[in-house]
């Protein structure tokens, strides 16, 4: 990886997506009369921005740079993919069991075993017509194909179910149109809010497999874009922080209150 060029581009994306945020924020519209008096308008202004971008960063911020850095290692990058809209109703059977024993507890999750079953019956039998939500991240490499759902950094516990369904809905969708290739579905955590301590992971074990469903922080980013790509990332991010101080400075001047 050419890490000055990728360091650029990736730059370019950042800077582009905050742009383009600037350009089509519009502040919340609640009344905060006390808030706002106290703190005044441009930094009343500032925390909801900051509200709002947390709200997409997943969708504005980590998605373009994801997919600027994944071009040096993959064949094929989407963002938002649709992976078909045909499955099996023998794999919806296979899921729903696997759903009922992991949220039973007679079973603990098994990603290969799991995919393993539902391969065996993805292209066999009747078909049900169905909406899966689209793919945030699509990679393919040769005959791998990655299907990846950025989550945010505490996503809800009680998320977790649907989580697992949606990656295993995604590998019957898929297989039944692509057979011939291998599919990986895993949940992506672009940081790890908890650093410098371990990620607490322990909150997902009941339905996801750890070592083939999870990746998060500088497991995540290294897998897009090789070995030392994590640091490259926030590096860009500090870099443009810097270098738009004074842009982004400016653009909250238009908040203040006038007295």
């Amino acid at each position: 990886m050419e890490v000055n060029l990728t360091k650029n581009a990736i730059k370019l994306r950042l800077a582009n997506a905050l742009r383009a945020k600037f350009e089509n924020y519009k502040p919340e519209t609640s009344c905060m009369p006390f808030h706002t008096r106290l703190l005044g308008k441009d930094r009343m202004a500032l925390y909801s921005f900051i509200q709002s971008l947390n709200t997409n960063f997943g969708t504005s911020i980590f998605e373009p740079v994801a997919e600027e850095l994944g071009h040096c290692c993959f064949d094929i990058i989407e963002r938002q993919k649709e992976v078909g809209n045909i499955i099996t109703k023998e794999a919806q059977r296979v899921i729903q069991d696997i759903m009922d024993s992991l949220e039973s507890g007679n079973s603990k999750p098994n990603k290969n075993d799991e995919v393993r079953r539902i391969l065996d019956v993805a292209q066999s039998g009747e078909i049900s017509t169905i909406k899966p939500t689209k793919v945030d991240l699509f990679l393919q490499r040769g005959n791998n194909a990655y299907f990846i759902d950025i989550k945010t950094a505490k996503p809800n516990k009680g998320g977790f179910k649907e989580f697992k369904r949606t990656l295993l809905t995604w590998v019957a969708c898929y297989a039944y149109a692509n057979p011939q290739v291998n599919i990986h579905s895993f949940i992506a955590i672009p940081y790890n809010p908890y650093e410098p301590k371990p990620y607490e992971r322990w909150t997902m074990a009941g339905m996801l497999d750890l070592d083939f469903e999870l990746k998060v922080a500088k497991e995540f980013w290294d897998f897009v874009g090789g070995t030392g790509s994590y640091e490259i990332i926030l590096d860009s991010f500090e870099d443009v922080g810097l270098e738009m101080r004074n842009e982004i400075d400016e653009y909250f001047k238009n908040f203040q209150l006038i007295r």
